[in-house]
């Protein structure tokens, strides 16, 4: 297995990919999140999706533009956390940077053999696995560029991004249950 790498060490990967950076996202909530000012903007329920643009949303718009790709499946509960609903607000502004974001039930995901795992998967070539604590943390990543995790990721990324929906009309439903 590989080495645990700090996250940084693959930042690299969000600017030189060539075609897509895929993203499982399956935890009910990222200390990173919760420990960020949005967090409190969200907890008064003020709008965290149309803030200024950040680092993160500059990029994709960069990227997006030079005809690349980034794509997400995020995994929610019924009914949503707290963590999720926050995703959900927040994602909206990436969304309109140009990032593809869409939700599955974790219902289903489970039904479809999908893992409970985090990853980015980069051109159909490189996995960068996520390790957490029980807090939500995250402890760092592992890379991956062996055929059988490799495989397996598109595997699990084709049969997310069939059946998951795109955020806006996600959201709706979630909001509708809440």
């Amino acid at each position: 297995m590989p080495d645990l790498i700090p996250f940084p060490e693959v930042a690299h990967y969000f600017r030189d990919f060539e075609h897509t950076a895929w993203r499982l996202e399956t935890r009910r909530g990222y200390a990173s999140d919760r420990n960020g000012p949005k967090w409190q903007r969200f907890l008064r329920g003020e709008d965290i999706a149309n803030e200024p643009d950040n680092a993160w949303r500059a990029n994709v718009r960069t990227q997006v533009a030079a005809g690349k790709r980034f794509e997400r499946v995020r995994l929610v509960d019924q009914p949503a956390t707290e963590g999720q609903r926050f995703l959900l607000a927040s994602g909206l502004g990436n969304v309109a940077a140009g990032e593809d974001i869409r939700n599955l039930y974790r219902s289903e995901a489970h039904s479809l053999s999908i893992p409970d795992g985090d990853f980015w998967l980069f051109d159909s070539r490189v996995v960068a696995e996520f390790e957490f604590d029980d807090h939500d943390v995250t402890l760092g990543v592992r890379v991956h560029e062996d055929a059988e995790t490799v495989v397996r990721a598109c595997q699990v990324r084709d049969a997310a991004w069939h059946h998951a929906v795109p955020t806006r009309e996600f959201q709706a439903r979630v909001l509708s249950d809440v």
